[in-house]
């Protein structure tokens, strides 16, 4: 027996129906924006999925390293062990984003597996890609105490092959509640010797992935729970109640999955009309000075408080990294961004005209909570 997801109420429903009106919306912005932008948006995202899912295990990296990540590119300031961590959950993730629109694929054990190994694939100790040998508890090292023991390793096999045949099966049920309940159980099951929350929270964006009613990069909201970590072991020590009891009521954890759904599509909407007025201002500033579209690329960048690396800059605009220097440096003389840093460590932020022009753009970024509590 696995955790079911229980029957939604009328306020579930709602939350619901108003996360597809959100999600229905900002799928159409991002239909309709330039490619140009459109594909900075894209990045950023992905790379804030992989550090809020990372930084929840204690595996933290700024923002820029995350697209660093995203993009294949070296650190800036990461460590040689966070390093590892973050590019194996890329790895993984990247996979992740090629299954969504595979019309062969299945579930199955043997690629939650091999996603495992390609995320613990550094450190063997670890037994990446295989079921965990012996039992399993978990540990809340805030409160230094043992939150969690999963059930014998005995019963790992029988119970994710459960979980997968769930999966594949046509149950009725939303997309978003299903996802959820897809992390709910393979988080409670623990079948690995570590990694079990990312593995987790993996799977429930390939779920989410595979819906289509986003772009896949668009549909993950590990960046909620890497900045609800607190709230996000609280309701599932909640659900899971010490042990491995699938009879309990599942509805906290899919009420907090909904608020998440909520709340990041309302986050990715605002981003996306904020880089939308920041470009247009831009191709003004850019258009006033004489200065390529390309460049813009990097304005933005800048603009929206990223650090510019002739690398990520070079692959954005499709340059060869002579012009993309030599852009950089036009760009400096222009007192548009700052050069910080020497040689291949160098790197550039935003001038003050840059800061101006985005705080011209920033929202409010206050959302409500569709279920009128804190989550």
């Amino acid at each position: 027996m696995l955790f079911q997801a229980p029957a939604l109420d009328s306020l579930e429903t709602e939350v619901l129906v108003q996360i597809e009106e959100l999600k229905s919306t900002l799928s159409y912005a991002l239909s309709s924006a330039p490619g140009r932008w459109y594909g900075l948006l894209r990045r950023s995202t992905f790379a804030r999925a992989i550090r809020g899912s990372n930084s929840i295990e204690g595996y933290n990296v700024s923002v820029d390293d995350a697209i660093a990540a995203a993009e294949g590119e070296e650190p800036l300031e990461a460590d040689a062990v966070v390093w590892q961590e973050i590019t194996g959950y890329r790895t993984a993730m990247t996979y992740v984003l090629q299954l969504a629109g595979d019309p062969h694929f299945r579930y199955s054990t043997d690629l939650i597996r091999s996603l495992h190994f390609m995320l613990l694939q550094h450190n063997l100790r670890k037994h990446p890609g295989r079921w965990r040998p012996g039992p399993i508890v978990v540990h809340d090292q805030e409160r230094d105490a043992v939150v969690y023991e999963a059930p014998g390793a005995g019963e790992v096999p029988a119970l994710m092959d459960a979980l997968m045949v769930s999966l594949n099966l046509a149950d009725g049920l939303p997309d978003l509640v299903r996802a959820a309940m897809a992390h709910l159980n393979l988080v409670m099951i623990h079948p690995f010797a570590d990694g079990n929350g990312r593995m987790a929270r993996c799977l429930q964006s390939l779920v989410l992935a595979r819906t289509g009613v986003l772009a896949p990069p668009f549909s993950s909201i590990e960046e909620y729970f890497g900045h609800n970590t607190r709230a996000y072991y609280d309701v599932l020590a909640e659900v899971g109640g010490g042990a491995w009891h699938p009879e309990r009521v599942a509805r906290p954890w899919i009420r907090f999955c909904l608020t998440a759904h909520y709340q990041q599509a309302g986050t990715l909407l605002r981003r996306t009309r904020e880089l939308g007025r920041l470009w247009e201002l831009l191709e003004t500033e850019a258009g006033k000075r004489g200065l390529p579209e390309r460049m813009i690329l990097a304005l933005a960048d800048a603009a929206m408080g990223h650090r510019v690396r002739n690398a990520t800059y070079r692959s954005a605009a499709e340059v060869s990294e002579n012009t993309a220097g030599r852009d950089l440096k036009v760009l400096m003389d222009q007192e548009l961004l700052v050069a910080e840093g020497e040689k291949r460590g160098r790197f550039y932020t935003g001038s003050p005209i840059l800061r101006d022009l985005r705080a011209r753009v920033r929202e409010d970024r206050k959302l409500d909570d569709p279920f009128g509590s804190p989550p």
